[in-house]
């Protein structure tokens, strides 16, 4: 899984993968890449990913979260497919339409077969949205 790379718009030279249609088409787009600071994915919030109250719905913030466990930790897999087994978060903010969030955070351990991440997401001024953390267990991809 290592990713197709985006070629035009906000997140050109950014990677997505594609082939995941729910978090690609439906829920996202969400992208990643790794720059100085180590690995980071980012989505800018449109109007589908609000809730009634105009902030980024829960459930979107929680996949972003999700999808950034992978993104995260895809070094750490040494690019094999892998499934969330536990995940964990914390509201801390809303975010707005029109921000880009930003997920950063750290491979706290890694096994044999699972991979333990935490990470912040965080708007493009730097203000925490969500904390969160889960673990990946390492799975064959199945036909």
């Amino acid at each position: 899984m290592s990713g197709t790379v985006v070629d035009s718009g906000e997140f050109a030279g950014w990677k997505t993968w594609a082939e995941e249609p729910f978090e690609h088409e439906t829920a996202g787009p969400f992208y990643f890449r790794v720059d100085e600071n180590g690995p980071v994915a980012a989505f800018r919030a449109q109007r589908k990913h609000l809730n009634a109250g105009g902030v980024v719905h829960g459930g979107c913030l929680m996949t972003f979260a999700d999808y950034s466990l992978f993104a995260l930790g895809h070094e750490a897999m040494e690019g094999e497919y892998g499934v969330t087994i536990a995940f964990t978060a914390e509201f801390l903010t809303g975010a707005r339409e029109g921000e880009r969030l930003e997920a950063r955070g750290e491979v706290l351990q890694q096994g044999r077969s699972l991979c333990f991440v935490r990470g912040l997401v965080s708007t493009d001024d730097g203000r925490p949205v969500l904390n969160f953390s889960g673990t990946i267990k390492r799975r064959k991809k199945q036909p």
